[in-house]
């Protein structure tokens, strides 16, 4: 068995400079070539996992199959690469120092005293190789390289443990084995329009100072960086020319790997870890990737969205909900264009309080072409989703809702249809007259980390619009939720016209529902969007997209297939794309780079 490759991403100079980007593209160019790759996020925070964290922290929570609680940069990678990645792949400060402290506590040290160096240290070092050789495809097939993002920017002091780690593990796997790529801000400021390369060296040299010399350095900046910036980096920071590549800003992230591939990294990357790619690549190598990204850059027509949430400040607390909305935007041929909208300001206090902030918010609600209601937690701005379910489902504007956004609409039925106006969730009101949603105590003990239902199961479908959206009766998607609709209530909601078309194994808890008689008023308790890909676009999100451009009718008519009209103008050289999307098939060799959290400004 040959031995595993492993590539070391760090960051200097800013936080946020494009590592997850540029870590996820080292991946696409290595799969475009037929090797398998794994992925590892570290991130040297001291929380045991990503659960307990406020969207405002860090973005998103993102959800794996086993129910790991994880930082987004994983979501990118799945989405990327089309792999399958497990909790252990999400590596914390507070993971590592729990396992030390559990096995001083066993007597694993043998009265030792217990230390950074080497315990710490060594530690890591094994969680990795471990982690490196577990399969992340369908096939169970061993990745031979895995891609090492180390999250945070070097010398900060969280982050010490990790660079000594890697330090120590360049020789335990040997030279050959084992590659450090820098990512860099290269600034240009206004005022003398040029690009400065001090930072870079800065950054530089504290990474060798620590003992690792970056092989690869990656520049980030606004605008192309010419040869002589790319010479003065290969002079000051001891690396030849050719590994110095330049990442400026695109017009969308699926040209990034096609930049760095032009750049030589394969060619780099073959000769350094000695991976025997057969050299040169064909005249088609990355062929899909860049019908792709042309077609990206060809939409013409757009679809307007409006985004009722509680964490809009930041967008990449909805960083999965935003790439599976540009998903479906793709496949149906249409740019997509996305409004957030603050749920607290569609309350009818907010009328009082701001009511330009209301009366602009309503108007954005309203210009939209359909409304996506994602999840949350607590009580603040539900009232606003239930103002919105209540507003799509009285003027027949396409909804899809998710997770507290399901719970909404079952809430704003229950409340103008039924006329149970007491009705609520037990999580806004624990005393409410009509407990519609109710906690499930199985999920609900004293702690409030990794304490949720979680992770991927299965819902059975009744026939609806759903299941053929899915083309199957039986789904598994990903659950992160600790409230569920109350039982009790189901068949008075079924009779006035809400129907519960998707319910779990047991089948006493309800998964999805929707309203016959609207064009698509569909909401799911679980996260359809953490297994949205580019060519294989969620279900549900598709839909939502084709019944606000207004032709959900005629796909289902064609059996679930897009038409050549719903497409793009695109080249003929697309032609074999075009069939992959129409299809809604899901390439293996390409799945597409994304990341909102990682890029600069400027960067979409």
């Amino acid at each position: 068995m040959p031995d595993m490759k492993y590539i070391l991403v760090t960051g200097g100079v800013i936080s946020g400079v494009g590592k997850g980007v540029i870590a996820s593209s080292f991946g696409t160019i290595l799969k475009c070539c037929g090797i398998d790759v794994t992925s590892i996020k570290i991130d040297p925070y001291i929380n045991i996992d990503a659960g307990t964290f406020s969207p405002y922290e860090h973005g998103e929570v993102y959800v794996l199959d086993d129910g790991g609680e994880v930082d987004l940069d994983l979501g990118n990678y799945e989405r990327f690469l089309d792999i399958t990645l497990h909790r252990d792949n999400n590596i914390t400060t507070g993971k590592i120092y729990q396992q030390v402290i559990e096995r001083e506590r066993r007597g694993d040290y043998l009265g030792k005293t217990v230390q950074v160096i080497p315990h710490i240290t060594d530690a890591i070092q094994e969680w990795v190789q471990r982690v490196a050789h577990i399969p992340v495809t369908p096939e169970n097939t061993l990745p031979r390289v895995c891609i090492v993002e180390l999250g945070g920017t070097i010398g900060d002091i969280e982050g010490m443990s990790f660079v000594e780690a890697f330090r120590q593990f360049q020789f335990r796997v040997k030279r050959e084995n084992f590659c450090c790529a820098h990512v860099s801000l290269v600034p240009m400021p206004k005022s003398t329009g040029e690009p400065k390369t001090k930072p870079t060296q800065s950054s530089v040299r504290e990474l060798r100072g620590l003992g690792l010399s970056p092989d690869l350095i990656l520049c980030r900046s606004e605008k192309p960086i010419n040869h002589n910036v790319k010479e003065k980096i290969s002079n000051f920071c001891h690396v030849a020319p050719e590994q110095v590549i330049c990442v400026h800003d695109l017009t969308s992230v699926y040209h990034v790997p096609l930049l760095m591939e032009a750049q030589g990294v394969v060619q780099y990357l073959n000769e350094r870890l000695q991976l025997n790619i057969a050299m040169p690549r064909p005249s088609r190598f990355m062929q899909k990737w860049r019908n792709l990204a042309k077609r990206v850059d060809n939409l013409r027509k757009e679809v307007n969205i409006a985004l009722v949430g509680k964490y809009t400040k930041l967008e990449d607390s909805y960083a999965s909900v935003t790439k599976a909305l540009q998903h479906a935007s793709i496949a149906a041929g249409c740019k997509l264009n996305l409004t957030y909208i603050e749920a607290v300001s569609l309350e009818k206090q907010t009328k009082i309080d701001d009511p330009v902030g209301y009366h602009k918010a309503w108007q954005d609600l309203c210009k939209s072409d359909g409304v996506i209601v994602p999840g949350g937690f607590g009580q603040r701005g539900i009232e606003g989703k239930i103002e919105a379910c209540q507003w799509c489902r009285e003027t027949q504007k396409p909804l899809l809702g998710i997770c507290l956004g399901f719970q909404a609409v079952v809430i704003e039925y229950a409340r103008n249809v039924l006329g149970l106006k007491g009705a609520n969730s037990t999580e806004v009101n624990p005393e409410c007259e009509d407990k519609l949603v109710i906690d499930m105590p199985e999920h609900h003990p004293g702690n409030l980390g990794g304490t949720m239902r979680l992770g991927k199961r299965k819902t059975y479908l009744e026939p609806s619009i759903v299941s053929k959206l899915y083309k199957k009766e039986v789904i598994e998607e990903r659950h992160r939720h600790r409230y569920e609709v109350n039982p009790e209530y189901i068949e008075r909601l079924q009779a006035a016209g809400l129907r519960f078309v998707g319910r779990d194994s047991t089948r006493t808890r309800m998964e999805v529902a929707l309203v016959d008689s609207h064009p698509y008023y569909v909401s799911v308790q679980f996260h359809p969007e953490y297994l949205s890909r580019p060519l294989s676009p969620s279900p549900p999100f598709l839909g939502l997209i084709l019944a606000s451009l207004g032709k959900l009718k005629s796909y289902l008519s064609r059996g679930c297939r897009l038409s050549p009209r719903n497409q793009s103008d695109v080249s003929s050289d697309e032609d074999d794309l075009s069939e992959e999307v129409s299809s809604l098939t899901l390439i293996e060799e390409n799945t597409v780079i994304e990341n909102g959290k990682d890029l600069p400004n400027g960067v979409h």
